[in-house]
């Protein structure tokens, strides 16, 4: 294990900006004294954020005493909407971009951001570059199911994929979910419109002839939107189109269902007493549907760490993908995934 975990964090990226990114990283810090973090961004703005948490003055002074936090100016942004192309091209001190310079020295571990997910990736492959024979890197998260977690990738970074892309896929999600699971041989399944061997489009039936000739994996063939959240496989395979539209649908379908409970558990003096008596099941049962539980998303197939925190997320949630970051440096996730490519 390392001595110390250094972060790079994008302090200027999202929705909320510096009112999730601040406090989210001295939250961190407080947790764990192992850890370091480069606060990327604008000096001055991110210096009052600072200044404005309230009773941390002494501890930031601490932090800062100790070099556990520095504040690393980058003169730009990139805009939530802004085009991938624009940003690598014209935003050379652009806060993510400096974040990520930082992992390309070797002065931090870990890049996190919350901001523009296209212009990250595409900055990260520039600057990071992928792994031996890794055409394209993926976005790949956790997703809870019925027994346990699987993950899914692509979840966003590549529209469109070849089968020997989606083939990579599987073969990142194998080593990504064996390392930080501890899961020896991870089931591997492609999304499809069926289980059937004759449905899906020609890249998922090229990927799936691919997957099927490769005894390394253990593939266990197609499964449906449904079979998602089931169980019945560990990593799940898609293009980043179709990995996204289900991202967001089950985040949407999870919210309404909490929401739902939520609402029902309030109608009366009666059923809110069975809520109270229910209370403990209920905040179990919201911790597992709860999204923001999982934020993070790892952009594998880089020769670094980097993480993508939802543009939306607020500080505690932004605390979890700072956690996924530094569980991916002890694990040394970005140096396995190279070696496991020849």
């Amino acid at each position: 294990m390392k001595d110390r975990i250094t972060i790079a964090v994008d302090a200027m990226g999202g929705d909320l900006g510096l009112l999730t990114t601040i406090p989210a990283v001295v939250t961190l810090l407080n947790k764990l004294p192992l850890l370091r973090v480069f606060v990327v961004g604008d000096e001055k703005r991110i210096q009052h954020q600072l200044d404005l948490l309230p009773g941390s003055t002494a501890r930031v002074s601490t932090f800062k005493a100790q070099d556990r936090l520095r504040v690393v100016h980058a003169s730009e942004s990139i805009a939530m909407n802004e085009l991938p192309s624009v940003a690598l091209r014209s935003k050379k001190d652009s806060s993510i971009r400096v974040a990520l310079q930082l992992v390309k020295d070797q002065q931090a571990d870990a890049c996190v951001s919350a901001g523009n997910t296209g212009a990250l990736m595409a900055i990260s492959r520039f600057v990071l570059k992928t792994c031996k024979t890794i055409d394209r890197p993926a976005i790949v998260s956790e997703f809870p199911t019925a027994d346990g977690q699987s993950y899914m990738l692509d979840l966003g970074a590549n529209v469109d994929c070849d089968a020997e892309q989606l083939y990579q896929f599987a073969l990142m999600g194998a080593v990504y979910v064996r390392e930080l699971r501890d899961i020896q041989r991870p089931r591997i399944a492609l999304l499809n419109v069926g289980e059937e061997e004759i449905k899906g489009n020609d890249q998922v039936k090229q990927a799936n002839e691919l997957l099927q000739s490769d005894p390394e994996l253990n593939y266990v063939g197609y499964i449906e939107g449904s079979d998602i959240l089931g169980g019945k496989a560990d990593v799940v395979v898609c293009d980043g189109f179709v990995g996204n539209v289900a991202l967001k649908s089950i985040e949407g379908a999870a919210k309404l269902i909490v929401k739902m409970l939520t609402d029902a558990f309030q109608r009366t003096w009666y059923t809110r007493f069975i809520g109270k008596l229910a209370e403990s099941i209920l905040r179990r049962f919201y911790h597992q549907l709860d999204p923001s539980i999982h934020n993070g998303a790892s952009l594998i197939g880089l020769r670094g760490v980097v993480i993508k925190s939802h543009g939306n997320a607020n500080a505690s949630e932004f605390v979890n993908a700072l956690e996924l970051a530094v569980s991916e440096v002890e694990r040394n996730i970005p140096a396995v995934m190279d070696s496991a490519f020849k």
